[in-house]
């Protein structure tokens, strides 16, 4: 598997970044009625969304390590997994999103985007390459009728 990064390593390098951009842009800020509230409101949902995917894998007995896919023992295509392939990534961009919104400068958007195309390609697609070794049909027959993200 050619994975380059751990997903939090990568979120967090993507949150330094939309920090570094509004402390380099402070005139990109903007300052919206809620917007904190808001932000504190997406960063729960996202906690919350990155705890039940997480409580799906202990329950299946699977490994969470998204470094070695390949040590997957079950499927897992219940849950918050039959609405997406990627729960926690997706729960991950959330949480990025929540913090840009805390800042709230307009130029640090430019994270997301990079961060979601820098995980599709450093880790989904080895992921889903790994999976469709091991799980074959079964896998190629999910990602058929559930989407990448949402």
């Amino acid at each position: 598997m050619s994975t380059r990064l751990p997903p939090p390593l990568l979120l967090l390098l993507a949150g330094i970044g939309a920090w570094a951009i509004d402390r380099w842009w402070p005139s990109a800020r903007l300052e919206l009625s809620g917007q904190a509230t808001l932000a504190v409101i997406l960063a729960g949902l996202s906690v919350a969304v990155m705890m039940i995917s997480a409580i799906w894998f202990a329950r299946a007995h699977t490994t969470i390590n998204p470094m070695h896919p390949e040590q997957t023992r079950h499927l897992i295509t219940t849950g918050p997994y039959a609405r997406s392939r990627n729960p926690i990534y997706l729960a991950d961009a959330l949480l990025l999103f929540a913090w840009i919104l805390w800042l709230g400068n307009v130029a640090s958007l430019v994270m997301l985007p990079a961060f979601t195309v820098a995980l599709t390609v450093w880790q989904i697609r080895p992921e889903e390459e790994a999976l469709a070794t091991k799980f074959g049909e079964d896998y190629r027959a999910y990602c058929r009728r559930t989407r990448r993200w949402l």
